[in-house]
């Protein structure tokens, strides 16, 4: 689950934990099934080291906003920036450069036109597996 979302902020409003909670930050609950067992991991992408666990996906999103306040109260005591939420697509242009050895893009190009599609449709493909 990801939500963004475009908050502004009036620059005379006070940002206590009350405004910092109220902003729609982008949570992310991962399962994992490992040698610890089956759980859920939770957290806040903008809030790096921002996380929880549950057992239930929603366990896991209610633990991260017990770990968002302490994170936030932690910040705000000690006068640390603290990020805020971007909008969807601020900042991305849905491009990105990258450098590949010529052996993988041989073979990404054979393997696009075995499919019939250009090498940026397959290199979609296989990204999004």
């Amino acid at each position: 689950m990801i939500a963004f979302a475009l908050h502004a902020c009036p620059s005379d409003m006070v940002k206590n934990l009350k405004y910092y909670m109220a902003l729609p930050y982008s949570k992310v609950v991962t399962f994992y099934d490992d040698e610890s067992g089956q759980y859920y991991v939770s957290e806040v992408l903008e809030l790096s080291g921002c996380s929880s666990t549950g057992d239930t996906e929603a366990e896991a999103l209610e633990s991260l906003n017990e770990a968002m306040e302490g994170y936030l109260q932690t910040k705000l005591e000690y006068n640390d920036p603290i990020p805020e939420p971007v909008a969807a697509t601020e900042g991305f242009s849905g491009k990105f450069l990258l450098r590949l050895p010529k052996t993988l893009h041989r073979k990404l190009s054979y393997e696009s036109q075995r499919e019939g599609v250009s090498l940026n449709q397959y290199a979609l493909y296989k990204l999004s597996q």
